[in-house]
């Protein structure tokens, strides 16, 4: 636990050693604050004009900047502007210098960038108390942002693993799939009931495992921002319809069926069709996924004032009220389950997300009101989808 320098009490973070530029034109001023400041265990350095300040700045390198407004030649609020500006010192908080009876300067400070003031002559508890603040949240913002540095090191490591493990186990699963299926056509000999049952069991463990396994490296290159996306002029419709003309078959085995309402499109976008058509092709499987035996599910293009859209209808139950945040979250499940106990990663939505948003689109999900949920798809128009 870590003590203030002052021993003002615990969770406060070590300000001994912080540095602090002085700019004062008064010498006797510059005195006073630096005594003030030394004592606490501030490392100060003091420089009697703007054009000084600014030289020193580079070479001192101060966490924080005391500065009077008023200096001969460049006043303290144009040597404000040219820290925050030039010198790259926006996150280097500056406080204010000025006269109790000028409160218009204190404006003008604050809108050049100033995160406070003090003012003279000075008292030594203020003035600490509002130096103390600001380093303070100083220090604690260079530690949130080592953290999300340290996070997003260890996020690119997991993201890299992933792709490691999820690339090396393919192969092997690819194999085993591919054996069973060679045995299951009795090449080798006739199977029992027994046999055909296990060799069945094992091609369907190895085929969930590769659909895991697959959606494991796509979000891995997605996150690791190695998306790369081959864009060309597409037509929804086009790309829609054979996606449901292959997922018929899929609905067919629940006596479900599609109802493909297809709009007429003024335009073309810009789109990565493989990746385009994995959008489609998952929000199309968890609608037969989460649909009851014999419904029917609503697929609809449509275009309206600047936008183009793709509709994803079932009547199932819908999404639980307080767990839509969960849908395109990776790994994100709500409580409802797959009529027909398909297996689910909660990894495709989040894959969907992605993807439509690195093409500049939205996807959203909402409840109907005669049952069932919708999965919406929209690009804009005036960008081609881009």
């Amino acid at each position: 636990m870590t003590e203030h320098p002052t021993g003002n009490g615990p969770h406060r973070p070590s300000l001994a050693g912080r540095k602090i530029l002085v700019v004062e034109d008064d010498r006797l001023n510059a005195r006073i604050i630096t005594s003030i400041l030394k004592p606490e265990g501030f490392v100060t350095a003091e420089a009697h004009s703007a054009e000084k300040a600014l030289e020193l700045y580079s070479t001192f390198q101060p966490d924080l900047v005391l500065l009077d407004i008023v200096l001969p030649g460049m006043d303290g609020i144009e040597a404000c502007r040219r820290i925050k500006r030039d010198l790259g010192g926006s996150s280097i908080p500056v406080i204010f210098i000025t006269a109790l009876n000028k409160p218009e300067d204190v404006v003008a400070g604050l809108t050049a960038g100033g995160v406070d003031y003090v003012v003279k002559p000075f008292q030594a508890k203020e003035t600490l108390a509002r130096i103390r603040t600001h380093m303070s949240l100083r220090v604690l913002m260079e530690q949130h942002i080592a953290l999300i540095d340290d996070l997003s090191k260890a996020n690119a490591a997991k993201n890299h693993f992933l792709g490691i493990a999820a690339h090396d186990l393919r192969n092997p699963l690819t194999s085993i799939r591919g054996l069973s299926e060679f045995l299951m056509e009795d090449t080798t000999g006739p199977l029992n009931d027994d046999q055909r049952a296990m060799l069945q069991s094992m091609h369907s463990a190895t085929q969930v495992m590769l659909d895991l396994l697959n959606e494991l490296l796509d979000i891995s290159i997605i996150e690791s921002g190695e998306t790369h996306l081959d864009c060309v002029p597409c037509n929804l419709v086009d790309i829609v319809a054979d996606a449901v003309a292959l997922s018929s078959i899929q609905a067919s085995k629940k006596d479900m069926r599609f109802d493909f309402k297809r709009g007429m499109l003024t335009q073309a976008l810009m789109l990565d069709t493989r990746k385009f058509r994995q959008v489609i092709d998952n929000l199309l499987s968890n609608a037969i996924k989460f649909s009851p035996r014999g419904s029917t599910i609503t697929v609809e293009v449509s275009e309206d004032t600047g936008h183009q859209n793709v509709s994803v209808r079932d009547q199932g139950r819908g999404i639980p009220k307080g767990e839509m945040g969960k849908l395109f979250q990776s790994f994100g499940r709500t409580s409802v389950r797959p009529t027909g106990g398909e297996k689910s990663t909660g990894l495709g939505l989040a894959i969907c997300r992605k993807i439509v948003e690195a093409h500049g689109g939205k996807i959203t999900a909402n409840n109907l009101e005669e049952g069932g949920a919708d999965f919406r798809v929209t690009f804009k128009t005036s960008h081609h989808g881009i």
